[in-house]
């Protein structure tokens, strides 16, 4: 009786633990190591096909749909983003469960965390989108998946700082800063700026005049 026993505890200990910092890091890691791995890739195999322009510029650097469109990238990349975006939906469901235990008495903070967990799942999703179906393939569907990226991603920036303002505000002591409050604050007030860097380079993109506007581009999106 015994040892039947001690063969459950055993059973139903963990056979591994990973601390949540760990896994956060790998999970975020992971989109750009694969980003490197296929823009090595391209450059090594594929450097015609992968710095090809339609109006004859020159260009040296791929931008990611040209280093992820051939295999072996196109695989690489998909395994990559697939490992990456599934933990996303579990951490959405984590944080909303922690919104919705620190905000439990206060009903706009509870709206606005369902909308951050929405937005979440979207972007994770139109993410998912644009990388599994490829402009070439159904070009509507990658078109909209990016805009839907793009769009719940600042939304979902937005929403947090508002949320990270609160707790920072009423729940955290006015001596001690959120690092989550700092960090969020910042990278939200980077997103204007480089969404106007874009726009510009890919105006100049789009005249193919010049060739380092290629260059700028792709770094861009490599960022």
């Amino acid at each position: 009786m015994l040892q039947g026993l001690l063969s459950n505890l055993d059973r139903d200990r963990p056979l591994i633990r990973v601390r949540f910092t760990t896994f956060a890091v790998a999970t975020v890691l992971l989109p750009l190591t694969g980003l490197l791995v296929c823009l090595v890739t391209s450059l090594l195999y594929h450097y015609e096909d992968a710095t090809y322009t339609h109006c004859q510029v020159s260009n040296y650097l791929p931008s990611i749909s040209a280093a992820i469109s051939r295999p072996p990238e196109i695989y690489i990349w998909r395994s990559c983003i697939g490992l990456h975006s599934a933990p996303r939906y579990l951490v959405a469901a984590a944080y909303f469960s922690f919104y919705r235990g620190r905000f439990a008495g206060r009903l706009l903070e509870l709206l606005l965390s369902g909308v951050a967990l929405l937005c979440s799942v979207a972007e994770n999703t139109g993410l998912v989108l644009l990388t599994y179906v490829a402009s070439t393939e159904a070009y509507k569907v990658h078109k909209y998946g990016f805009i839907v990226f793009i769009a719940c991603s600042l939304l979902h920036m937005l929403i947090t700082v508002r949320l990270w303002h609160v707790i920072q505000r009423h729940y955290v002591s006015p001596e001690v800063t959120s690092p989550r409050w700092n960090q969020n604050q910042k990278i939200f007030l980077l997103d204007p700026v480089w969404c106007s860097f874009f726009h510009h380079v890919f105006y100049l993109h789009e005249a193919c005049d010049e060739t380092w506007p290629f260059v700028e581009l792709n770094l861009f999106k490599s960022k």
